[in-house]
């Protein structure tokens, strides 16, 4: 297992712990989103590349501010809530 997986495999873990209204499953889709999006996003604006402890840090930083109702946003986002449908 690479240090990304790893990296994301905790940060679902860690969101769980805060968001009892998320499946394991739809809390990891949000974390690989979530990286996915800071990573392009960051690419995008033409910053150099920090490596995925960088990424890991702000995703923890988001956890903790926007965790425990981070399901709410689906429902408002259709970029997302094609992706988080009920399993």
């Amino acid at each position: 297992m690479d240090a990304s997986t790893m990296m994301i495999e905790r940060l679902t873990e860690e969101l769980l712990e805060v968001n009892p209204f998320l499946s394991e499953n739809k809390a990891r889709t949000w974390i690989e989103l979530l990286w996915s999006d800071f990573e392009a996003t960051y690419a995008k604006a033409g910053r150099r590349y920090k490596g995925p402890e960088f990424t890991e840090r702000i995703i923890r930083q988001w956890i903790e501010s926007y965790g425990d109702k981070i399901h709410e946003f689906a429902g408002r986002n259709p970029k997302y809530a094609h992706l988080l449908d009920e399993e």
